[in-house]
């Protein structure tokens, strides 16, 4: 498995943009279209237990069984956006 997001986990070879944008239009190397866009994050002000469950939300819309959902969640507290808080 190649890079992900390192705001939601998502592998950034499954982004469908092929990654977030950077405010000179570039793709970001770290964060994917569904978090991170013109250079700035989507939800700026979520708390990582906040952004868990809008991820968690977001995934139970797209079909995916809520427990698993939850289980790709738990390791967000890992990645670069969440480390530093």
């Amino acid at each position: 498995m190649g890079p992900k997001c390192q705001s939601c986990g998502m592998p950034l070879s499954k982004d469908p943009e092929g990654g977030g944008s950077e405010a000179d239009g570039s793709r970001s190397a770290q964060y994917c279209s569904l978090c991170y866009e013109d250079g700035a994050f989507r939800h700026p002000d979520a708390t990582l237990t906040e952004f868990q469950a809008h991820c968690v939300d977001a995934l139970v819309a797209k079909g995916m069984p809520r427990i698993l959902a939850w289980a790709f969640t738990r390791g967000m507290g890992k990645l670069g956006r969440w480390r530093a808080v």
